[in-house]
């Protein structure tokens, strides 16, 4: 009795043991194919990037000699409050002017936003250096916008506008623009006109019915395009480099400067460091706050 009675559960152990075993398999097979990427990836990212963390604490004397003094030094500490400020107020700019135009783009008829939205594609296109430059001849003393403002009367003296905080963030926000267009216009586009229309019915305000349905609605968007230009921001080197001055450097600027000028790679490595976990920080907010992409959720309606 006792060897039938356990022969049964013997062989239901065996194979409830089998099951997860061999959905374990089903679920790594075909792994291999991986193999090459992974190669890749720790060819020519994760071995440069452990790379970069080791100078940073062994370089020129092993501890944390160099974040202490990125942070110690009132004039690298001031590096990096513009880093923050010019990043925060590019996002603030972008986001202001991005999304009227996003939202153009999804209200005008389908063949006149496609035309918009193919000129914005145009404009992140063209090369970054020449419309750096453009921006430098524009914003100059003895340039267009000046030049107009001074024969409208609104100015006598022409205004300051290049090797500034202006100029940067000028620069800087028309860049940005498409990187906040495209993923808030997919998100807008994705949006049920049918939902604002119940809002209106049941009485709502056209402010009421843009703040509290429209705007959240828009959340996906905002959150996925704001963080792309903050993240960019911080570590955009071209624009700050030619529209901004020494009193308005960046952490970019500062590390280019530290490696080709100084040879100090620890410091310049510890710098690199805070950026590489400032985006990962970031990121990781954003996952929390905001799991579904916009394109995802798109597809999803």
């Amino acid at each position: 009795m006792k060897m039938t009675a356990t022969t049964p559960t013997g062989s239901a152990l065996g194979a409830a043991g089998a099951v997860p075993g061999k959905a374990l398999m089903q679920r790594w097979k075909g792994s291999s194919n991986l193999i090459p990427a992974l190669l890749f990836l720790g060819l020519f990212f994760l071995a440069p990037l452990i790379g970069l963390l080791l100078r940073g604490v062994l370089e020129p004397t092993p501890g944390l000699g160099n974040y202490e003094q990125l942070f110690a030094n009132s004039a690298y500490a001031r590096v990096l409050l513009n880093t923050f400020s010019v990043a925060g107020l590019v996002t603030l700019f972008s986001l202001l002017l991005g999304f009227p135009l996003a939202w153009a783009i999804t209200l005008v008829p389908r063949g006149w936003g496609r035309w918009i939205l193919n000129i914005v594609l145009l404009s992140m296109w063209t090369s970054l250096l020449a419309r750096t430059y453009s921006w430098l001849v524009l914003l100059q003393a003895s340039g267009v916008i000046n030049k107009a403002l001074m024969a409208m009367g609104i100015i006598d003296q022409p205004l300051e506008m290049v090797h500034n905080l202006t100029g940067v963030v000028i620069g800087m926000s028309y860049i940005m623009i498409p990187f906040i267009v495209l993923p808030l216009q997919a998100t807008m586009q994705a949006i049920d006109p049918m939902i604002l229309q119940a809002g209106s019915i049941c009485g709502a305000s056209p402010w009421t019915n843009f703040f509290r349905v429209f705007l959240p609605l828009c959340r996906p968007g905002l959150f996925s395009g704001g963080l792309m230009v903050f993240v960019m921001s911080l570590g955009y080197y071209v624009t700050p480099a030619l529209l901004g001055g020494a009193q308005n450097m960046m952490l970019p600027e500062f590390i280019i400067q530290q490696v080709q000028s100084f040879l100090n790679w620890g410091l310049a490595s510890a710098g690199a460091a805070l950026l590489i976990v400032i985006t990962l920080v970031l990121f990781y907010f954003y996952l929390k706050l905001q799991p579904e992409s916009p394109v995802g959720a798109s597809h999803a309606r």
